[in-house]
């Protein structure tokens, strides 16, 4: 059955057709810039919520070709 997952581990343990999730890397980055305002001595309560920016999008080719999709080129 075809299914979007929020997780890479998806696609190859599960066989998914599609993962959208948020980029891990970039997310764990701007923890890293948290961590270095908070060590700074910046109150913990005054910094701002942020939203993550940059997200990943990830097709499962063998999937599709055993659903009879076609994906279109990458970039």
């Amino acid at each position: 059955m075809p299914a979007i997952y929020g997780s890479a581990g998806g696609v190859a343990k599960l066989s998914a057709l599609i993962v959208y999730n948020l980029n891990l890397l970039d997310h764990y980055r701007q923890a890293g810039k948290y961590v270095k305002r908070i060590l700074k001595g910046e109150n913990p309560a005054d910094l701002p919520v942020q939203q993550p920016t940059k997200f990943q999008f990830v097709i499962n080719l063998k999937t599709a070709k055993a659903l009879g999709l076609t994906a279109p080129p990458t970039r």
